[in-house]
């Protein structure tokens, strides 16, 4: 893991360069073009869950950084200082996760980063579940976003999953029939954060058991 100064720290393995997607190249794409921008810009993501939204801010955070710039990479999910939001607009890049989950006084310190940065080469990028319009935010920050460069995330295919799971296995060393992906997929969940959750669990469980990870294996300890 990788430490940025205050609240979070980074992961390592989520590079601009492993993401995932055909369709999202439009945003890989225009996140280039940031990097060679000298004005502040406003970008927002939206996405479901398992979507990649922490993947594309956290990478683009390390691409930030690798070239020598200051970053800030922020996760409203987690506890965060109070007037801390609104104190950012020093740093060359600011990624702001979920915001739908600021409360009222986190989305005045946003409303007020996004004014304070206006002028200047600051870029901001933050992401939410859905658009702008079906948030429920305060009107003005509301307002505000709706302005941003907006990009909504496909959803990885589940070839797509698979691709990116057999590479998540690779770093821990495991290796795993592609039969048991295809068919956690199909009778354990679609979803790609459950799904990575279950081979944890079955990761452990073959370790305790000395047992390898197969088909019948999993339905036993996923009790499918």
């Amino acid at each position: 893991m990788k430490q940025l100064g205050l609240p979070i720290s980074l992961d390592s393995k989520l590079l601009l360069s492993n993401f995932f997607g055909d369709k999202n190249q439009s945003l890989l794409s225009f996140i280039e073009t940031l990097f060679t921008g000298k004005d502040s810009s406003i970008v927002f993501i939206s996405g479901a869950n398992s979507s990649g939204k922490t993947h594309v801010l956290q990478g683009c955070a390390f691409k930030a950084l690798d070239q020598g710039l200051t970053a800030m990479y922020v996760d409203v999910k987690q506890e965060l200082p109070n007037r801390f939001l609104n104190t950012l607009s020093d740093y060359d890049w600011v990624f702001v996760d979920n915001i739908d989950q600021l409360d009222v006084t986190q989305q005045q310190e946003l409303f007020d980063l996004y004014n304070q940065i206006k002028g200047t080469s600051t870029k901001l990028i933050v992401s939410a579940l859905v658009l702008p319009g079906e948030l429920e935010l305060l009107k003005d920050l509301k307002t505000r976003l709706s302005l941003a460069v907006i990009f909504s995330l496909e959803q990885l295919t589940d070839i797509e999953k698979i691709e990116l799971i057999k590479l998540k296995m690779k770093d821990k060393n495991l290796d795993i029939d592609e039969k048991v992906y295809a068919y956690l997929f199909k009778y354990f969940s679609r979803d790609l954060t459950m799904v990575l959750s279950a081979l944890d669990r079955l990761d452990q469980e073959s370790l305790r058991q000395k047992s390898v990870i197969s088909i019948p294996f999993s339905k036993k300890i996923l009790d499918i």
